[in-house]
Parts: structure tokens; C-alpha cells; sequence
């Protein structure tokens, strides 16, 4: 396995890793991917002549992005390899180096392909958006204090120079000048910003939110393996799975068990807030998230807040009156904010539910200002939930009296 040092990871939020992929694997590989794209693509044009779709999605999207771990299942025994790499020890073992996990499993598998015509550049950005997972501080002081729960990757294979990053920007907010950059022009270097400058067969690792930029989509060739890696996963697809030798194959059943068995977890930190039960909550939490500390309890409480309000709309709302993201929140599986959709609404009834809300929801109603909320570099648009601060009245116990007390501090009601 290549060396890594987790300490500078974890101060700059990047590493550049030279030569991951041997010239021999990375023949090995291109062949898989591309007869994957050949299949990906031709499905695309097949939508969009049917109807199916409204546009051919490799001929109009910027950035062409096949998922793996998503319908329709491509793998067979000729593209195995492409599904094999994220077994490699310069993958999968660098991962669970820099997550402090004994055998962290991958999330989804993409490719990152070139567009038909020139696009150019996109925006800075941070993969990051709060109404769908917490303010952005929560998420840094998670990662000051334990440590990062999920690391991404990019490993090209052919030359690429697309990706810029901040360094040390995944544990800060935005400086004044980086915001009067992004505000003036997104589509430009920001102040501190580095090219990665990578050729085929390099990585580069790094961890959300950090600040981040596509230089420039253009038509020249591009295969960029893109993914990442994390205690909590969930795969879509998983027939991929029988196209793998034996002893991968057992590998990736084993972390496809474990990862369902995660959400037990889930549900049981969510029936120990209705037993008004602070100390089983936490208990579930040390389970999902082993050796984390107060800020990890105040990040998990925030998401938890996210599902309990999915949870409530699935059983005590009209579905003709959720708007579409409230809808698309019923339904996401996304288990790294602790969210796991219909299949777990369905093991609590209304009644539960509604209790469930309301415990949570004055978590929810601290996140939320009186004004709209927005911040350059952020996914998404105008909202009234906090993009960067926690407010200080958010403390577990604060959370935990107020299941009897009926508010936060000074803060939110359970009216």
C-alpha cells in the first residue's frame, strides 16, 4: 500500500497520491470503463429518442458521470475490473488509513467523462448544501474533533488538470476574500487556490466540504474514476457483486450486510428519543460512529432532525401537499447524514411519527433564521436554514432537557 500522511490530510483536506495505478492496471482499466461508457451511453440515447428522457444526457451535460452503484446495472465479467478497483489497497486501504477505520467500504462508484462541446469552467463549490445536511461549522468542528467520516476521490486515467481545491478550507468557513472572488466571479481561481495537476494513474483524496473548483470542462479526453469512502454506505445496485472473483466478491457482501445492518442502529437512536432515553440515544450513536465526541452527537442530532421531518411527511401529510423536495426527502437513502428513506419510515407508525417530530423539530427550528440565508460557494439556493454557524443553545443536554421542558435554551418551542 502507497504511504500516506494523515496528518497533512487532515490539515490541508487534500493529498495528492503519484503513481497509484500501475501502466499495467491502468490498461486493464480503461478497457473496462470504456466499454462501460459505450453501454451508459447508448442507454442515454435510447431515452432521449423514446421519449423517455428530455435530452440525450452525453450529448448535453457538462460533465458526463456514469454511477456505478445506480440502475441500470452494468457490470459483467468483462467490466468487473472497474468495479475491482475500489478494492485496491491504494484505494480502499489509503481510505481506511485516513478515516481511522479498520475496513471502510466504498459509496458510490462514478466516471467522470468528457462533455461533447466545451462547457468551460464550472463554479467553486463546496459539495455541501445545509437544509440537507447541517450548517457548515457543525460538519468542520465534527472533523476537527474525530476525525473525517467519509473521503473522495478522483484518479484519472488519462491526464487531468480539471480540479482545483483551498487547502485547509474543509474545517473553515469562507474568508472575506474568497466570498468577494466567488460573488465577483465563480468561475475563476479564488484566492489560495491550487490545481491539482494530476497524470493517469494519480489520485487525489480529499475531504468534503472542502472548497473546490472544475477549471474547465472541455472536450478533451476525460475518465475520471470518482467516488469515495465511508463507515455508513448504501449501494442502489448490487449484481455487480456476483461478476467479481470469490474473494472480492466476499469482501463486498460483507460490507453490503454490515451496512444494512447500520440502520437498525438508525432506528434505534430514533425509538430512544421517543423514549425520551438520552443515554440509549447516545448508545446508538457510538455505534454508527465510534469515538466521536459532543460535536459528532450535535452533527448526528442535526441530519437526525432531517429524517425525522422525512419520517413525519411520509405518514402525516397529505403527499399532494409536500413539494418536490420534501417528496425526494421521503425517498433518499443517503445513510453518511444518517438518512435511509421509506424503508425506515416503514417500521414507525403515525402516531410515532408525530411524537418523533416533535422532539426534533425545535432542533430544526434553531438551524432556521427569520431571513433568507446564502453564501457563495454553497450548493443550492436561497434558504432560511444557517449556512455556516451552530447556534450556541444547541448542546445535547440542552437538546435532551427539552424533551420535557419544551424548548432549547431560550430557543424553539414544541408547539
Amino acid at each position: 500500500m502507497i504511504r500516506v500522511d494523515r496528518d497533512r490530510f487532515l490539515e490541508e483536506g487534500f493529498l495528492v497520491l503519484r503513481g497509484m495505478i500501475s501502466p499495467r492496471d491502468l490498461d486493464v482499466l480503461r478497457r473496462s470503463y470504456e466499454t462501460l461508457v459505450d453501454r451508459q451511453r447508448s442507454i442515454w440515447t435510447d431515452e432521449a429518442v423514446g421519449g423517455k428522457a428530455p435530452a440525450d444526457v452525453w450529448r448535453a451535460s457538462a460533465q458526463p458521470r456514469l454511477n456505478l452503484t445506480r440502475p441500470p446495472d452494468l457490470g459483467d465479467r468483462e467490466t468487473a475490473p472497474a468495479f475491482a478497483f475500489w478494492l485496491h489497497e491504494n484505494v480502499q486501504g489509503v481510505s481506511s488509513v485516513l478515516l481511522d477505520e479498520d475496513d471502510a467500504p466504498p459509496t458510490e462508484m462514478m466516471l467522470m467523462c468528457n462533455p461533447v462541446r466545451d462547457h468551460g469552467p464550472a463554479r467553486w463549490h463546496r459539495d455541501f448544501y445545509p437544509p440537507l445536511n447541517c450548517p457548515l461549522m457543525a460538519y468542520a468542528d465534527d472533523i476537527l474533533e474525530s476525525g473525517p467520516r467519509y473521503v473522495q476521490w478522483n484518479v484519472p486515467l488519462y491526464d487531468d488538470n480539471v480540479l482545483w481545491v483551498v487547502p485547509g478550507s474543509h474545517v473553515r468557513r469562507n474568508t472575506p476574500e474568497e466570498n468577494a472572488s466567488m460573488s465577483s466571479d465563480p468561475r475563476s481561481p479564488v484566492p489560495g487556490g491550487v490545481q491539482t495537476r494530476l497524470q493517469a494513474g494519480d489520485g487525489v483524496v480529499y475531504i468534503l466540504p472542502i472548497l473546490h473548483w472544475g477549471s474547465n470542462y472541455s472536450t478533451k479526453m476525460r475518465r475520471t474514476i470518482h467516488g469515495g469512502f465511508a463507515r455508513l454506505t448504501h449501494w442502489h445496485t448490487t449484481a455487480w457483486i456476483e461478476q467479481l472473483a470469490p474473494s472480492a466478491r466476499d469482501i463486498c457482501l460483507r460490507w453490503h450486510e454490515r451496512a444494512a445492518g447500520y440502520m437498525n442502529y438508525g432506528e434505534a437512536a430514533l425509538r430512544a428519543v421517543l423514549a425520551a432515553d438520552a443515554g440509549a440515544y447516545r448508545s446508538a450513536l457510538d455505534v454508527l460512529h465510534p469515538g466521536r465526541g459532543e460535536k459528532s452527537v450535535v452533527k448526528s442530532t442535526i441530519c437526525l432532525s432531517k429524517t425525522a421531518r422525512h419520517i413525519y411527511n411520509q405518514h402525516c401529510v397529505d403527499p399532494d401537499g409536500l413539494s418536490a423536495p420534501e417528496t425526494l426527502g421521503i425517498e433518499s437513502v443517503h445513510p453518511m447524514t444518517l438518512q435511509w428513506g421509506r424503508p425506515l419510515g416503514d417500521r414507525f407508525t403515525p402516531e410515532e411519527a408525530e411524537v418523533l417530530w416533535a422532539r426534533f423539530k425545535p432542533v430544526d427550528d434553531l438551524m432556521q433564521s427569520d431571513e433568507n440565508q446564502l453564501l457563495p460557494g454553497f450548493q443550492g439556493g436561497e434558504t432560511r436554514y444557517y449556512f455556516e454557524e451552530v447556534p450556541p443553545a444547541l448542546t445535547p443536554d440542552n437538546w435532551y432537557a427539552s424533551w420535557t421542558s419544551g424548548c432549547i435554551g431560550n430557543g424553539a418551542s414544541l408547539s
